[in-house]
């Protein structure tokens, strides 16, 4: 998990996320519209829709415009015809990812995934290139100053935790997809609250790449921030620490 919770941890030091605000509900809508689409339109009824406007209340996002993604989503509004996509591909120094997207227009996102890459030396790959290389889990991110590793086992144990991982800055819990509504309940009855929640591929294993080749790999994923039809992206790419280190200096 070291690839993308390290990118979550530099996204945060650089404070792109408030830079780009406008995006960010964008993408939530689109999640919300999903989730809702696939399961209903009741938060209490439907554990993806809860988890995705959970994470829009995170970040801010109006009310008004969370209930709009749900009406989409349910067809009470018009708008809600957005399809899940992933893509796979090389990055940098060979770099495996994976590209989640929300799309009503496949051609365009494919044309601009196909470019990002392109850009950054990458490529695309066939279906099923790199997806092998990943494991779908649910990922908890606690603040290590807020909550010591002892503490999340225990309580993560009991809500299906399959392993608690030292992120540098921050622990990172893993769960099976079928378990992630179980711990996220185990977490909040122990009154744990964690930075960020959600069903992540998780790499099996991590691609060491040095500072330079860092750099280009963030400045990609920076150019699928600015995609608004990525929602996610994850790399096996072990980010240095020096690079941290960097950027806190």
């Amino acid at each position: 998990m070291a690839g993308h919770s390290k990118w979550a941890n530099i996204q945060h030091r650089k404070g792109r996320q408030d830079a780009k605000r406008g995006k960010i509900f964008t993408k939530m809508a689109k999640d919300i519209i999903i989730a809702a689409k696939a399961g209903g339109g009741d938060v209490n009824m439907n554990a993806s829709l809860r988890l995705a406007v959970s994470k829009a209340k995170a970040v801010n996002m109006p009310n008004d415009k969370i209930d709009t993604a749900i009406k989409k989503g349910t067809g009470e509004l018009a708008g809600g015809d957005i399809n899940e996509m992933m893509y796979e591909g090389y990055g940098p120094g060979g770099v495996a990812l994976l590209i989640e997207a929300a799309t009503d227009n496949k051609n365009r996102t494919v044309a601009e995934v196909r470019h990002a890459l392109s850009k950054a030396g990458g490529s695309m790959g066939e279906s099923g290139s790199v997806a092998w290389m990943f494991d779908k889990k649910g990922v908890m991110i606690f603040d290590k100053e807020a909550y010591n590793e002892d503490q999340l086992m225990e309580i993560g144990l009991e809500g299906g935790a399959e392993d608690v991982l030292d992120e540098g800055d921050s622990f990172a819990v893993h769960c099976a997809p079928e378990d992630f509504a179980p711990l996220q309940q185990a977490f909040v009855e122990a009154e744990c609250t964690s930075q960020s929640a959600e069903l992540a591929f998780v790499p099996k294993n991590l691609v060491e790449v040095d500072v330079s080749t860092a750099k280009k790999i963030m400045n990609l994923m920076e150019r699928f921030e600015d995609l608004e039809d990525v929602t996610d992206v994850f790399v096996n790419a072990d980010f240095p620490d020096e690079l941290m280190s960097e950027m806190d200096g």
